[in-house]
């Protein structure tokens, strides 16, 4: 980091700091809260899948294989049949808001994540 002014204004000292390493600054207080979240044990997600998610025609599919769960293992879990979630991931059936939710559960994310 460069160098900094002080100065007093209305009475308070104030630091200036060069716009870019103020950004700079910022961005380590934001990577820093990021690593105490992982640090507590917050999933973090590949690359890979992340590109994945961009492109994908079936959220809950990318999901579900990234997960190692078999569509029939997904279905038991959420309490459906298999057919019915086929269906759901191959966008035949938009499947109601709480078998949208139980299979978020089952999948571990946030029902936005594959709504």
């Amino acid at each position: 980091m460069g160098s900094f002014e002080k100065t007093v204004i209305g009475g308070k000292p104030f630091v200036l700091v060069p716009e870019e390493e103020f950004e700079d600054m910022l961005d380590i207080i934001d990577a820093n809260r990021i690593m105490a979240r992982v640090a507590a044990g917050e999933e973090t997600f590949p690359a890979e899948l992340v590109y994945e998610l961009l492109e994908t025609d079936s959220r809950i599919r990318t999901y579900r294989i990234y997960r190692k769960m078999t569509a029939t293992e997904l279905a038991e879990a959420v309490g459906i049949s298999q057919p019915y979630l086929s269906d759901i991931e191959n966008g035949k059936k938009s499947g109601s808001v709480d078998v949208l939710k139980r299979i978020a559960v089952a999948l571990r994310v946030d029902l936005d994540d594959i709504a």
